[in-house]
């Protein structure tokens, strides 16, 4: 399976490669790995969250490390989710900022089944690239990763989950949250 997701963050292209570059600072964007240690400059140890609790470790090594442009890796051999990659780092249009392409092939464990069991447990990876580079962006550009009260956990609350359409509030809620009556 391949997926690719691009970004641009309002900072320069050093700043971006620099903070992707220190792996310990992954984990803190992406809400899927759970640690990152550095072995030297080009092998890693990586943990991540897999669905139904569980988690998956690999190491990695460094094919292609281009100091501000460009960072790529493919895991170990033997690894229980076998994975390659890379990050590009570009100057964006009009001095925006930098656009940050991501492009990885991995292969889910129990292959189609793999993959739908992943979906059904809010964590297709495509759709967690997607979420990564939004909270990468958040970091890069105010310090923090932003929830909204509507979906506290970012877009990987469980898809089976349904949420009420919005309505006016209650007299009742109105008086609980507004402080008065109407």
């Amino acid at each position: 399976m391949q997926t690719r997701a691009a970004i641009t963050i309002n900072r320069s292209r050093e700043e971006v490669y620099s903070f992707w570059r220190d792996f310990a600072n992954l984990p803190t964007f992406m809400h899927h790995l759970e640690s990152v240690d550095t072995r030297d400059d080009r092998h890693s140890h990586w943990k991540a969250k897999a669905p139904a609790g569980r988690a998956v470790e690999w190491d990695a090594v460094l094919t292609d490390d281009v100091r501000a442009s460009r960072i790529g890796w493919r895991s170990e051999p033997g690894t229980a989710v076998p994975n390659s990659g890379a990050v590009h780092f570009t100057d964006a249009p009009g001095a925006q900022g930098t656009e940050v392409l991501v492009s990885i092939e991995y292969e889910m464990p129990a292959g189609a089944a793999g993959k739908l069991a992943a979906k059904l447990f809010g964590e297709d990876p495509a759709q967690q690239v997607r979420d990564d580079l939004r909270h990468l962006k958040q970091v890069m550009e105010t310090g923090e990763i932003v929830y909204s009260e509507a979906n506290p956990a970012g877009s990987q609350v469980k898809r089976f989950v349904k949420q009420r359409a919005a309505q006016p509030l209650t007299e009742r809620e109105l008086a609980t949250v507004g402080g008065g009556q109407r």
